[in-house]
């Protein structure tokens, strides 16, 4: 399936939560069904896009106001933007789904017990011992959705459930289709129109 314009699909939440493992799966689940898919983690959003940028709100926002921009011109020219980015502030959030046309949040839901513990590096241990200020959900406040499009609770569900809800999401809104459909309904229109077109072969 082809789209003439794309879509943002939001993963926010928690680091640890499961974001970007989420994305990286749909962003397969998509390729396969034919639409040009881009992920912006933001790990390497801040690495390559916003090198300089601290942890304060203001630069929080920033953050968030330049993977939305990034994200909003690629949807435009027809790719679906998978975004995996805490992006704390709700506010900011916001500001990103009034400029882009189809938007959709995914609130990634985990406990930050079950964040901490997944956590490889132990950032979760330093912060709760204050070696890392400014850090989400310990020091630092995270603003949950209040009314995201999709909630996916990965302390309690499996990868394969949180993606394929993801994906039954998307095709609810008509942004990508069921791979079990052979043809759309407009496809199936113009086969129908085609034969008969073409008279009774029986």
């Amino acid at each position: 399936m082809t789209r003439d314009s794309g879509f943002v699909l939001w993963f926010t939440g928690l680091s640890g939560a499961g974001k970007s493992t989420l994305a990286r799966r749909v962003e397969q689940e998509l390729a396969e069904r034919g639409l040009r898919v881009e992920v912006l983690d933001g790990d390497e959003v801040r690495l390559n896009l916003c090198e300089g940028l601290g942890f304060s709100r203001a630069d929080r926002d920033t953050n968030v106001a330049r993977i939305g921009w990034v994200a909003g011109k690629l949807a435009h020219h027809g790719v679906a933007v998978l975004v995996a980015a805490i992006s704390p502030y709700a506010e900011a959030r916001e500001r990103v789904r009034a400029s882009v046309d189809d938007f959709v949040e995914v609130f990634v839901d985990a406990p930050l017990a079950t964040c901490a513990e997944r956590d490889p590096k132990g950032l979760y241990a330093r912060a709760m011992a204050g070696d890392i200020p400014n850090f989400t959900g310990v020091s630092d406040p995270y603003e949950p959705p209040a009314a995201p499009e999709v909630t996916v609770h990965t302390h309690i569900e499996t990868v394969d459930a949180s993606v394929q809800r993801v994906l039954d999401a998307l095709t609810l809104r008509g942004l990508t289709s069921d791979p079990d459909e052979v043809y759309s309904s407009s496809e199936e229109e113009a086969v129908a129109a085609r034969l008969g077109a073409l008279g009774d072969l029986g």
